[in-house]
Formats: structure tokens, sequence, C-alpha cells
């Protein structure tokens, strides 16, 4: 898959799920009852225990698409890369992260906030401007902002984002969200309400 097609997948997906947990089969079970639900695509973050080998195993699967969230520096990249990763997500601008990912073909999502932090981003070699945290830097009124001065840059606001929400981001110019609790809650998952897990995933796809 080329970084055109993939973002173009993020695109036509609109939410991508954030999963960020303390319990790696919590994670796992969450993925699967969100595939069950329609959902094909997963950012993975580095904080999960043997995330690497979660990554390898979802990758794994035809139909999913997985990237690889919070990562922390080149080598960790690569280790997620050759875990099957096709994307690499970090929050802040790392420069060293863009060389592996164009590599292996991978999208790369840099985080900023500021216009000049957008700048800096898509010089370091970003396809995909994370704006972190969203909900709390001036929202959809700030992508808006944003993306008047940065036409075409597509941009995936992630940070506090619930499903009201959601809408209102695209509207402004985003490209797609990231959403972590509001649509992957852990307490939901270690008390195996996969009613409620999937009830969310079914807003999303209603969308």
């Amino acid at each position: 898959m080329t970084t055109t097609i993939l973002i173009e997948s993020l695109r036509k997906a609109k939410v991508v799920p954030v999963v960020r947990m303390q319990n790696s089969d919590h994670a796992r079970t969450a993925v699967y009852w969100l595939r069950e639900a329609g959902l094909k695509i997963f950012e993975i973050t580095m904080t999960i225990p043997g995330a690497h080998q979660l990554i390898a195993e979802l990758s794994s699967e035809s139909d999913l698409i997985v990237g690889a969230g919070t990562v922390p520096d080149a080598e960790a990249a690569a280790a997620c890369l050759a875990a099957g990763a096709s994307f690499i997500v970090a929050p802040w601008i790392d420069p060293s992260l863009t060389k592996p990912c164009q590599a292996a073909g991978a999208a790369l999502l840099l985080g900023a906030a500021t216009p000049s932090e957008v700048r800096q981003a898509l010089a370091a070699g970003a396809d995909v401007v994370k704006i972190f945290p969203a909900s709390s830097v001036g929202g959809p009124p700030h992508i808006k902002a944003l993306a008047s001065v940065f036409p075409g840059v597509p941009f995936c606001p992630t940070g506090g984002i619930g499903f009201s929400d959601i809408q209102k981001y695209l509207d402004a110019g985003s490209a797609f969200v990231g959403m972590g609790g509001s649509l992957v809650d852990e307490a939901l998952v270690a008390a195996n309400n996969k009613a409620a897990i999937v009830a969310a995933a079914h807003q999303i796809i209603a969308l």
C-alpha cells in the first residue's frame, strides 16, 4: 500500500481508534471487538506492554491496517515497521522518524499545535500533521484557522475528542480524527462490556 492510498484510507475511515491501555490483553480484545463491529484501522500505542507483538499479530490480519503510536525514536519506529505497522505516529516533531518510514513506504504523522510547529512537522517529513492535544489548544476553531493557512495539509486532531465533536472537526478541515478513551475505554473492556464498545463503534460507522 502506498502512502497516498493509506492516507486516502484514513480519510475515508474518518476516525482512527487510538488504543492506549495498561493491559495488552485488554487492548487485543478491544481491537477485535471494534473489528467485529466494522472498524478496520487502529493505532496501537507504544505505552501498551508488548505493543510490538500486538502490532505483529494484528497486522497479519489481511483486513486490518495497523499503525504505531507514541513512537519515541527511530529505533522504535524501525521495530514497529518490521512488525508490520503501516504508519508511525508521534505527538511531537522528530525528524529521525522520517528515514525509517520512507524506507518502509509507511506514512508518518508528527504532532504539532501552532503554525510554526506545523511548518516544522512538514519540513521534518510528516505526511499528516497530528494536532495534539486538540481539545485544549482550541478545538475545531483552531483546526479551521490552521487549515486556512495550510491548504491541502492533512490534519488529524487527537486528544479529548468526543462523539459529538467528530463532525465539527471534519467540517473545520480535518482529514480524519484520532479517538482514544471515548471510543476505547479500558474500564469497559475490563468489565467485559462488549456491547458498549460495539455501540461506540457503530456511532463511528454511522458517520
